[in-house]
């Protein structure tokens, strides 16, 4: 026999006084969002984190699978384990694995191998993602889109995080397996991205760059007679 579908409720819709005033909020906190590699050590409560989480977990995905999984690390001796192991390939990367045009992109960035911020950050979230639902309850394991829902929740956990005043930096050195051992996880939950999280040291700086006009990345009703 057929599972009977899932229960429709009524929508507790989000109703702002002006909708254009609440995108013009909500931009204007997003455009001062920079990748940081400067942290500060001031604490986070864990609280923050979690409600961070919880706001990247409303996020839309294939089937409702929800196929991510946040792992928050904070213990001084796992941080420098994931330090050791993420220098480690960004030398192999920086060494041999990247092409001239994808060094001379990072050159005007400033990046190394050296990776200080992940044993000063107060927090490392790595988000991985789920290749089989491990949920109870499961009518299959399987998932759809996870590459787009695992996504689309990373957006939604940085935009999370600058709302409560914290810096991020979306780190990917890769390969990444070496997360997975150090943090016991499944071999079906791969890494998806490494991201430190906290304040920002007194005095940071990022690179001074600007992000490309909305007449750029904006087209309306595109398409031919």
């Amino acid at each position: 026999m057929s599972q009977p579908p899932t229960k429709h409720v009524p929508l507790q819709a989000y109703a702002p006084a002006s909708s254009l005033e609440a995108a013009r909020t909500f931009h204007d906190v997003m455009g001062r969002r920079r990748s940081v590699r400067f942290f500060s050590d001031k604490p986070v409560p864990r609280e923050i984190i979690e409600e961070i989480v919880a706001a990247a977990g409303t996020a839309p995905s294939g089937a409702n699978k929800q196929p991510w999984r946040f792992v928050a690390v904070e213990r001084a001796d796992l941080k420098q384990k994931i330090r050791e192991g993420a220098e480690a390939e960004e030398r192999a990367f920086y060494d041999r694995r990247a092409n001239d045009d994808w060094l001379l992109d990072l050159e005007a960035l400033g990046t190394d191998d050296n990776k200080p911020f992940l044993e000063i950050a107060p927090w490392l979230v790595i988000i991985f993602k789920l290749m089989k639902d491990d949920a109870e309850g499961r009518r299959t394991d399987q998932v759809y889109y996870v590459n787009e829902s695992v996504g689309i929740a990373t957006g939604l956990f940085l935009a999370a995080a600058q709302h409560a005043g914290l810096a991020t930096l979306t780190h990917t050195p890769s390969p990444m397996k070496f997360l997975g051992p150090i943090l016991g996880r499944p071999d079906y939950e791969r890494p998806f991205l490494l991201i430190p999280v906290g304040y920002p040291a007194e005095g940071c700086t990022v690179p001074d760059i600007t992000r490309k006009p909305l007449e750029d990345i904006l087209v309306f009703d595109a398409g031919t007679q």
